[in-house]
């Protein structure tokens, strides 16, 4: 194959098979196949759209190729995922016409397998073509009707019914599929909002003011990442519901904050801005290089009140004395399964086990973090994701273990935030504004 340029289908299933095989995150692999395939204006939105619409609608176009298959079970992996991206545009893609996406896929099966193959991808099609799709209303069971029609596991689709009810299962499944916007943080040490908005508009973005948060900008056309303010540290790129953790910790000027899992340092870098430059925030993560990212981010963004220290943060007692922070973020590693618009591939690779293992984590780090508050400071738990076991329990065992401590209620959100909190909880759903799945916990020291 070398280093040929490919076509955005060829492009696209390689990606999607790189992200199967490999368990790697597709947005790097995306990032990767436009540049190795000099990939440029339509054809990078293309391959975008084609391979996060195939692997987030996966369990979808599964049920619909399930009947056209003869022996799936024979299928190379390539050839299903061909099948499936090529399905992805005939059902989901209005500007592509049918004959386009199988003449494709019929030179893709040539190119890379044999004539048998060539012809049952061009027979399959043909043929879902002409019959058309199978409706989902012979699925009886409501759980794997939401689990086929959203895609989403049955496994996860179950746990969340439980959680939510049938209702608000799906209106999450739903939201999950809808691609996000951008949104971004005004940097407001060194410009107002209204002035980042003139000059993205000027620089060619499609930008407006958040609805929510006075910091906020969401992007509606084009990678702020690729901006000349950006690069000039005017703004960084963050999801509105993960800007509301340090409106939680109740900022003042000249605090102590430790920022406990730190890295790309988004948060870190909020915190710092909340300051304004006064204070210390102490960002840590387990891994060197990325620590590097909340260093280099901060300098970017010419903060100087942020120290970046790789470290276990469940060894923050080998590090730091009691009592030295006024504040503390927790932002713990979790499941991630408030992000599945983001990261479409996490949901297939889950398990209940993970979560499990998950827990583990979260209240090592809690348990390690809470001697180092002072008396009468803030400990802010947020997460991203939706799962109970993951938030609303780490908390309450947290609250049981530690009689130290008690739940203080969320105050200092901006207005338009204020129905999603719940006394010293908040979980923010991905259909209640568009934002990332989200959980926020305020808990203080007595």
């Amino acid at each position: 194959m070398g280093n040929q340029k490919k076509n955005v289908r060829d492009a696209a299933l390689d990606v999607i098979e790189a992200v199967e095989k490999n368990q790697s995150y597709s947005n790097l692999l995306l990032n990767h196949a436009i540049e190795r395939n000099k990939l440029e204006g339509p054809d990078v939105g293309l391959l975008t759209e084609i391979v996060y619409g195939t692997i987030q609608r996966k369990l979808t176009l599964d049920y619909y190729l399930n009947p056209f298959l003869k022996n799936r079970k024979k299928l190379e992996g390539w050839v299903l995922n061909l099948l499936r991206l090529s399905l992805y545009q005939i059902v989901y893609l209005d500007k592509i016409p049918e004959r386009a996406a199988i003449y494709e896929a019929v030179e893709i099966a040539k190119k890379r397998g044999h004539k048998g193959i060539s012809s049952m991808v061009n027979g399959v099609l043909r043929n879902l073509q002409r019959k058309g799709i199978p409706s989902m209303d012979e699925i009886k069971d409501p759980i794997e009707r939401i689990s086929i029609e959203t895609s989403n596991p049955y496994w996860l689709t179950e746990r969340w019914v439980e959680m939510f009810g049938l209702d608000k299962t799906m209106e999450m499944c739903k939201a999950n599929l809808i691609a996000p916007n951008q949104t971004v943080r005004v940097n407001t040490t060194k410009i107002s909002r209204d002035e980042l908005v003139r000059i993205l508009n000027e620089e060619g973005f499609v930008v407006e003011k958040s609805p929510l948060l006075p910091e906020a900008i969401q992007s509606l056309r084009g990678n702020v990442a690729h901006s000349d303010a950006y690069k000039q540290g005017l703004c960084t790129i963050q999801d509105e519901s993960s800007m509301m953790v340090a409106y939680a910790l109740q900022l003042e000027d000249q605090l102590n904050v430790l920022d406990a899992c730190a890295a790309p340092g988004g948060k870190s870098t909020h915190i710092a801005e909340k300051l304004h430059g006064t204070g210390n925030v102490v960002s840590l993560d387990l891994h060197e290089h990325k620590v590097k990212l909340i260093v280099q981010n901060a300098k970017r963004l010419g903060l100087e009140n942020i120290a970046g220290h790789t470290l276990d943060s469940r060894k923050v007692q080998e590090k730091f004395k009691e009592g030295t922070f006024d504040r503390i973020l927790v932002d713990a590693p979790c499941s991630g399964l408030g992000v599945l618009r983001r990261k479409p591939d996490i949901k297939y690779s889950k398990k209940a086990s993970d979560i499990q293992a998950l827990q583990k984590i979260q209240h090592a780090i809690l348990d390690a973090v809470a001697p180092l508050l002072k008396k009468d400071g803030i400990l802010v738990y947020s997460t991203c994701t939706v799962d109970q076991w993951e938030n609303e329990k780490a908390v309450q065992d947290f609250l049981d273990s530690h009689s130290d401590f008690e739940p203080i209620a969320l105050s200092n959100l901006p207005e338009p935030v204020h129905p999603f909190a719940n006394g010293h909880q908040m979980q923010i759903f991905p259909q209640d504004f568009g934002g990332d799945g989200f959980y926020i916990a305020s808990v203080s020291k007595k």
